[in-house]
């Protein structure tokens, strides 16, 4: 997939009947490798033809603003001085909101607005609330690939003093279809989701129809994180791309460009100390399952389902406590959690 150049901010990828030859290579690539890994992806400056090392994440290229680099990593310089200045408070509050951000141009609040969506069951939202015996069964899957440290010593922080966790990623896509799972399982032990709506990744990609959750529309509350997700278009085809949801900030952009040199989602930030660009399983797990089945097998640590979500989800979960001071204590304390953690060098 080619970078876009135009426009204010980076565009949806285009839809499949107008992809790049080297767009097409990729996937190939990709769903050749997926038939001999579950855990393959294209890895950093690869080419067609290259054989990806094993157990590395899968990916949807994302078009980057290249021009806009520059620019960029100016205004991460200013934002590191204001994480700097955010992370002075330490002591966050015992309870806050934190919402999911609307920073797109006519960007609406409700999921509603959003054709590629629909409303979520009782049963399928009772399931991201997964039974910690369960988590702990399934613990760290040896197929697993965790989140990478950064290298970072400053935790990014909200205004609040909260550790600050992002995602940008889009309807359309098959690999954020697939992590949203354990990303919505994960933040259910800091936090508590409201109006999270269904929805699925293009009938006309990779992956064809992907179930899955999206945040866009959606509001988190909790004392430990903040969490701010950035859904940037739907599933729905709009001429040879999607129709746009929203825009990432330039604090966020300026965090893809930092840690996400090919421009891919979905790119997860937890606090400036660990990063995850793309998704930690294939989406192929979860080909012709319906939400409901989907939902249904979290809580059967035997399932392949479980195994991929609840696996990524305890990964995840580590690196966030990590960021916390391993708060809430029922998560900091478990052994699970606390084995990943050592696995993660935290």
């Amino acid at each position: 997939m080619s970078k876009s150049r135009t426009g204010p901010s980076r565009q949806a990828r285009t839809a499949p009947a107008s992809k790049s030859n080297t767009r097409n290579a990729k996937s190939n690539n990709a769903k050749s490798n997926n038939a001999k890994s579950a855990r393959t992806r294209r890895p950093t400056g690869s080419t067609t033809g290259r054989t990806p090392p094993a157990r590395q994440r899968l990916r949807t290229r994302h078009p980057v603003l290249t021009a806009l680099v520059p620019v960029v990593l100016v205004v991460a310089a200013i934002a590191t001085m204001v994480v700097i200045k955010a992370a002075g408070n330490s002591n966050p509050p015992t309870s806050a909101s934190s919402h999911v951000a609307s920073s797109g141009a006519g960007a609406v609040a409700t999921a509603t607005a959003d054709p590629g969506t629909t409303k979520l069951s009782p049963q399928v939202l009772a399931a991201l609330t997964v039974p910690t015996a369960t988590l702990d069964t399934v613990g760290s899957p040896s197929s697993a690939v965790l989140p990478t440290k950064t290298g970072e010593s400053t935790t990014a922080k909200d205004a609040a003093g909260k550790p600050l966790i992002t995602y940008i990623g889009a309807e359309y896509c098959p690999y954020c279809a697939a992590e949203r799972w354990s990303l919505a399982v994960a933040l259910s032990r800091f936090g508590t989701f409201e109006n999270l709506s269904g929805t699925h990744s293009s009938v006309s990609d990779e992956f064809p129809g992907t179930q899955t959750l999206s945040f866009y529309g959606s509001s988190y509350t909790s004392p430990y994180v903040d969490f701010q997700a950035v859904e940037e278009a739907t599933n729905q085809p709009n001429g040879s791309s999607y129709r746009s949801l929203q825009a990432p900030t330039a604090a966020q952009t300026a965090l893809m460009a930092k840690y996400d040199t090919q421009g891919s989602i979905p790119f997860l930030d937890i606090a400036n100390r660990y990063v995850i660009t793309g998704s930690s399983f294939s989406p192929q797990i979860l080909q012709g399952l319906s939400r409901s089945q989907i939902a249904a097998d979290l809580s059967n640590p035997g399932s392949a389902v479980a195994q991929a979500i609840d696996g990524a989800a305890n990964d995840i979960t580590a690196a966030i406590a990590s960021v916390t001071g391993n708060q809430p204590s029922s998560v900091g304390s478990s052994a699970t959690i606390a084995a990943i953690a050592q696995k993660l060098g935290a």
